[in-house]
């Protein structure tokens, strides 16, 4: 997804922080990227267009191409950075011209009045985000009058509404305590919250420690999903450049579920997850093929408005964002339709 701009899906640390282990991962930043070069002709060249990331698991594809040099640093610039809301703050800043968000952020974003596109559909969270309880708690509706630890996220609010509305409870009905979620297990384990909203792989070593999970992302299909934004004036100017960029997604995404074991090898090094947590991490995501990002952004009006509207409605109803987008000018199949065709942008 989390990811600044307030609230996002892991609040400050962002949900693929994963207790502080990705900040470790050698930020695999391309470095000081020279800007400006000059060409033998004297004139400057354009510099690589550069898009952002917090590290999240269900953004590694395009970290693998970069590492395993399936696309050109001359072209593309990759930039890891610490958490959402730092993706966040250097796209509004324009020091990105793109960047990987969960679709909550994309909406907040697009509500703050920056003008971004959405011009590919990355992946969903199928089971990666959960609720977790403790053992006396066998359903959401027994959560009625206890004690609820949520991060200050919009992903972290929106599965705990989404979990109280199929249990007939509204949040006045439950305690919310607003804790990072490397605290969630200790909080669960001292008594003073009986439930807590996480995501894997922090939700596995839950249930190892005997908690158990009573709701999770696969019972709100297509509602919280990482999306790729392009700043509109860098997708009206740069075509080829963000045709460049999906390139280099689809190419790691290839060898990201091509092999899969090894891709986990590679990645989780400097992470506090094993290749085989790694793995496990990504059970609960379901990515995107190119046909169906095309097919999702088009349209009048594109499928991907009727869920998305849903979680626009969440998050109006949360005080997360004030007005529904508009979707016709969010959403954007132009890349996409020119990667099918093998078209060049005009």
């Amino acid at each position: 997804m989390k990811h600044g701009a307030g609230p996002s899906r892991a609040g400050e640390q962002g949900r693929g922080d994963l207790q502080g282990g990705w900040l470790h991962r050698g930020w695999r930043v391309l470095g000081a990227a020279v800007l400006l070069a000059l060409a033998a002709c004297g004139e400057p060249v354009e510099p690589p267009l550069t898009v952002g990331m917090n590290p999240w698991v269900g953004y590694d594809p395009l970290v693998l191409a970069r590492d395993r040099s399936l696309t050109d640093s001359r072209q593309l610039r990759v930039v890891e950075l610490p958490s959402a809301s730092e993706t966040l703050r250097h796209l509004r800043n324009g020091l990105l011209d793109a960047a990987m968000l969960t679709l909550d952020e994309t909406l907040r974003l697009a509500d703050s009045g920056i003008d971004v596109r959405i011009v590919a559909m990355l992946d969903a969270s199928d089971g990666g985000d959960v609720v977790m309880a403790a053992p006396r708690i066998a359903s959401p509706a027994q959560l009625k009058g206890e004690f609820i630890a949520v991060e200050d996220s919009a992903v972290g609010a929106l599965l705990l509404q989404r979990m109280l509305q199929k249990a007939g409870l509204t949040r006045a009905d439950v305690r919310v305590t607003n804790l990072e979620v490397a605290q969630h297990q200790a909080a669960l384990q001292a008594g003073t919250v009986v439930a807590a909203v996480t995501y894997e792989p922090l939700a596995g070593s839950m249930e190892v420690a005997g908690y158990r999970r009573i709701f999770d992302s696969s019972q709100i299909p297509g509602e919280i999903l990482d999306v790729l934004v392009v700043r509109a004036e860098v997708l009206q100017q740069r075509p080829d450049a963000v045709d460049t960029l999906l390139r280099a997604w689809y190419a790691g995404l290839h060898v990201f579920q091509l092999d899969t074991p090894g891709a986990a090898q590679s990645l989780a090094l400097g992470t506090d997850l094993s290749p085989k947590a790694y793995e496990t991490v990504l059970r609960g995501l379901v990515f995107y093929s190119r046909e169906a990002s095309e097919r999702e952004l088009s349209g009048n009006p594109a499928p991907l408005v009727a869920q998305a509207s849903n979680v626009a409605t969440a998050l109006i109803d949360i005080g997360l964002i004030r007005r529904p987008p508009r979707w016709e000018q969010l959403l954007d199949a132009s890349a996409m339709k020119r990667l099918r065709t093998g078209g060049t942008a005009p």
